[in-house]
């Protein structure tokens, strides 16, 4: 009997697949923990792929990419991009996420996201390259609120990834080219909308970063993501969508609504799962006014010569976490590529 799309949807939902990448032809595979897992030994069929265009709204003859969505047998939601490859039929399947994940359980400083989660105002930046987790620690955040304080949380997001159920706070979740054209006209219409936090699922072009810091000094918190590898290399990335001359507002704007940055990256664990490794800076003082000139490289040294706790760089999280065995050496050293330095932070911490 040939494999269903049920069966492996619901596969994806028994193994907490982030996606599943089916193509007419060709064995399933689904995304878990970061993984590319083949399901299964049988190749897809065209008589699945065209019943699963058919339930998207998809046309098999005249469709060659559609953005659509659909609901499994047991109830989950999905993001469906149907599209072809060499003629034959393909989705990409995204699971949307109504299972909360606990901020205290993620490996994030949840003493230090909680307190900036707590600020009437400004701006907060989870940053990281893609698939570190993001979006998975940002969820956390807004589920923290909405079990802690009484807030009404606007969301711009490309796509939905997780469906919030309102609690103490009342969300309105916009999915940008479903409710609302782009980003900044998303974030721009959330300031009608009487909002106490909004969140940006990702901050990538300068319409979308001035918007932003303008909701803040109208006295919003704006939680917000970047794809950057580095605190010092958010502050430039940020700074670099805009316009040459408009760097000094950019600065200017940054230096004084800027709440704190966090960095991750996830690194397999020697248990075998994958651990949150995590990079952050609060601004204030002698920060403040390094964001404003620019001086990214004072910013470096102060995270790495500081006894600040408000501030870590990647290098001391991989030491910690090589020390309390949740990472071995190779990966440690890997993680850092230059074995002196990471050997010289180990011992800095033994």
């Amino acid at each position: 009997m040939a494999i269903s799309i049920d069966d492996i949807l619901q596969a994806a939902e028994d193994h907490q697949a982030s996606d599943v990448f089916l193509q007419e032809g060709e064995v399933p595979r689904m995304k878990i923990n970061e993984q590319l897992m083949i399901f299964g030994d049988e190749n897809l069929l065209l008589p699945a792929m065209a019943g699963l265009w058919q339930a998207c709204g998809g046309d098999t003859m005249k469709d060659l990419d559609v953005d659509t969505g659909m609901v499994s047998r047991s109830g989950t939601r999905f993001r469906v991009n149907l599209h072809k490859v060499l003629g034959r039929l393909a989705a990409t399947l995204r699971r949307v996420r109504t299972d909360m994940p606990a901020l205290s359980k993620l490996g994030a400083p949840e003493w230090l996201l909680t307190r900036w989660a707590m600020q009437e105002h400004g701006m907060v930046l989870v940053t990281g390259s893609t698939g570190q987790g993001k979006s998975t620690t940002l969820a956390g955040m807004l589920h923290w609120m909405n079990q802690n304080v009484a807030r009404h949380i606007v969301t711009i997001e490309d796509p939905v990834e997780y469906i919030f159920t309102n609690n103490r706070c009342m969300f309105t979740q916009r999915e940008v080219g479903r409710d609302t054209p782009s980003f900044p006209r998303g974030l721009r219409a959330a300031m009608r909308q009487a909002p106490d936090v909004i969140f940006v699922g990702e901050i990538r072009d300068y319409e979308t970063a001035f918007t932003a810091l303008q909701a803040c000094e109208t006295g919003h918190l704006v939680i917000a993501s970047m794809h950057s590898a580095t605190v010092a290399d958010t502050m430039e990335r940020f700074v670099n969508l805009f316009p040459a001359d408009q760097v000094g507002i950019g600065l200017h704007l940054l230096s004084h609504q800027l709440v704190g940055v966090l960095c991750q990256k996830l690194m397999p664990s020697v248990d075998g799962h994958l651990t949150l490794l995590v990079e952050h800076l609060q601004n204030g003082g002698a920060v403040r006014d390094w964001i404003a000139r620019r001086a990214t490289s004072e910013i470096s040294e102060y995270m790495t010569r500081a006894n600040d706790p408000n501030c870590r760089t990647f290098l001391q999280s991989i030491a910690v976490a090589y020390e309390q065995g949740i990472i071995d050496e190779p990966t440690a050293i890997a993680a850092v590529g230059n074995e002196a330095e990471f050997r010289r932070a180990a011992r800095g911490i033994s």
